[in-house]
């Protein structure tokens, strides 16, 4: 991974967290560049040719701080659909980095994998939140602060869906038995030592 960051975050820290949960895909040719935004309080954009992803960060941002996400289940009744907004906590801006690079890796991998891109919001946010809650120890909560189980938004076999790009490891050659040429004296020489 090619990396750039013009924010005032540790570039070696940052760097180690998006290389440590970009495992076990390949991310070699894929460069990230973490900048301030314009005014937003984060973003982030995949651009799947180039191979490039920047991460977006507001220089005003208080931590910690809800970032709303789309990983609940959605509902409906008989005229339309909802999905209810479930936040997760970042403790400080590299945990708010690594989930903006998270969502847009699993963007990347969905490409990588041949699979639709359309409409795959949610679930780069569930593959960006599960790390937050299995590694920094954040929390989910919904709407009146509550928190959700965990069932509730980690549903999908996120890994499975982006399987296919996984690096193809290279096939070892076969174990091969070496016989080694033994002139005809020392043959005979070593029957007759033997009957003995």
């Amino acid at each position: 991974m090619r990396f750039n960051n013009t924010t005032s975050l540790d570039s070696h820290r940052l760097e180690r967290m998006f290389s440590r949960h970009a495992e076990p895909w390949s991310h070699g040719r894929l460069t990230v560049s973490v900048r301030y935004s314009r005014g937003a309080d984060f973003s982030g954009t995949c651009f799947y040719g180039r191979h490039l992803a920047y991460v977006n960060l507001g220089r005003h941002i208080e931590y910690p701080y809800p970032i709303r996400t789309h990983i609940a289940r959605a509902r409906s009744n008989r005229r339309y659909w909802w999905k209810e907004i479930y936040t997760v906590d970042a403790a400080d801006g590299y945990q708010l980095a690594l989930f903006v690079f998270l969502h847009e890796y699993y963007h990347w991998l969905i490409k990588r994998a041949k699979r639709n891109t359309r409409q795959k919001e949610s679930m780069c946010d569930r593959f960006a939140t599960r790390v937050l809650v299995d590694d920094y120890g954040a929390l989910v909560r919904d709407d009146q602060g509550r928190p959700v189980a965990r069932q509730d938004w980690d549903f999908q076999d996120l890994d499975g869906f982006v399987a296919a790009a996984l690096p193809r490891q290279k096939p070892r050659p076969a174990a091969r038995t070496v016989i080694q040429p033994v002139p005809a004296g020392q043959l005979l020489f070593r029957f007759l030592r033997g009957s003995h």
